[in-house]
């Protein structure tokens, strides 16, 4: 139970509708932008937005059963994500990540969690997550750190390609790895999906962003899928069904009689 909790913070990961199928259409090669400004001025816009409240359903697919949550997403732009989860109207966990790091409680089992973002990453198969990444992700921004040049970018009747024009490498705690990265995005710059593949060819982590709709002057995906490859696959999918822009309190704090569950 703890896992999938910050799967879906690391996701809080994560926006798609599970009976819903979507065929991908491929992005056929083209030439070379060399007038680039414009685009990635565009797809590294801040976020202007105070707060942020989404109420999603969620569905995991990891090789056991789960059943689908009801999720409360409530996010403070630069300051918090929240998350509150109901399953068959019992609340079955809470947490909360801040740029020191995440907290996070589950019922089932009694156990609690407080860590930085490292165990988010393990999790994505990632190294580069931190909050302002987390956040990003969330909202269906750029949550890969880009430098222009480190990477291709290409236009056709889809949209615009970003590929990596090398491995890029992530540091953190004294490690690194290292990923081919493809992002492709929408003629209007809406982030379509992120491609990540480590070099080995082992790990994988693939994000698809359908549904944008238009919010407050915002522009935010309705569904989004997140597949992370490893030594399994596991799949999450969100689909939000509401937007709010309202204040709500955001209470978070471990029950009594919870055990402390180690990042390993």
């Amino acid at each position: 139970m703890k896992k999938y909790i910050l799967l879906l913070m690391a996701s809080a990961l994560l926006f798609s509708c599970k009976t819903k199928t979507v065929t991908n259409v491929p992005i056929g090669t083209a030439n070379e932008i060399a007038a680039n400004a414009v685009f990635f001025s565009k797809i590294k816009e801040k976020s202007n937005f105070e707060q942020l409240k989404i109420n999603s359903r969620v569905n995991i697919e990891n090789g056991n059963f789960i059943p689908t949550l009801d999720a409360t997403i409530y996010i403070e732009n630069g300051q918090k994500v929240w998350m509150n989860m109901i399953a068959i109207f019992l609340n079955v966990g809470r947490g909360i990540a801040t740029p020191e790091g995440i907290k996070g409680y589950e019922k089932w089992n009694k156990t609690y969690i407080e860590s930085d973002f490292s165990y988010l990453n393990k999790l994505l198969n990632v190294n580069f997550i931190d909050y302002n990444s987390l956040q990003n992700l969330l909202l269906g921004k750029t949550f890969v750190p880009i430098n222009e040049k480190d990477f291709i970018l290409t236009k056709n009747a889809q949209g615009y390609r970003l590929t990596s024009s090398k491995n890029l490498k992530f540091e953190n705690n004294g490690q690194t790895s290292e990923y081919r990265v493809i992002m492709d995005y929408s003629p209007d710059f809406d982030l379509n999906q992120v491609q990540l593949e480590d070099k080995n060819k082992t790990n994988q982590l693939e994000i698809s962003y359908f549904n944008w709709t238009g919010f407050d002057n915002m522009k935010l995906p309705k569904n989004v899928k997140i597949i992370i490859k490893g030594t399994k696959t596991s799949q999450i999918f969100l689909e939000n069904t509401r937007f709010e822009s309202s204040k709500m309190d955001t209470p978070y704090s471990v029950p009594n009689n919870y055990t402390k569950t180690e990042i390993r």
